[in-house]
């Protein structure tokens, strides 16, 4: 699984002033500003509008459909795809594991919610 292929977006303030501010700050036009916030473009000029983005207060967002996810006592988070996939997070290790129809598949270690947005988004779809 490539964690590269799931980036969502940034997302900037809705008022219309940033994404012109930030076209005007690295010279480009509000459709080049669009395309890197979207990762619609991945050049070194799209990664530092992403970068001014976000130091200005925007949001890396990763949307997801609602799966099934068990919170337990033992401090595991535990969510099922309907493809067969089971996603397990160790809480306290920073750890997540991906089953594939029982089977471990992939480990990650010290995830971060950006990385927990991004593999819970390739494990839906996952082709099981």
């Amino acid at each position: 699984m490539n964690l590269e292929e799931s980036r969502g977006r940034i997302a900037i303030k809705k008022d219309g002033n940033e994404g012109a501010y930030l076209a005007k700050l690295f010279g480009v036009t509000r459709v080049m500003v669009w395309k890197a916030l979207a990762f619609e473009s991945d050049t070194d000029l799209a990664k530092k509008i992403r970068k001014a983005a976000l130091e200005r207060g925007g949001q890396h967002v990763i949307e997801l459909p609602i799966f099934e996810t068990i919170h337990d006592a033992d401090g595991y988070m535990r969510q099922r795809f309907p493809n067969g996939v089971e996603l397990v997070a160790h809480k306290a290790t920073g750890t997540v594991e991906v089953f594939l129809l029982g089977e471990l598949n992939e480990t990650y270690e010290d995830v971060s919610l950006t990385e927990l947005g991004r593999i819970q988004q390739l494990c839906s779809t996952i082709k099981g």
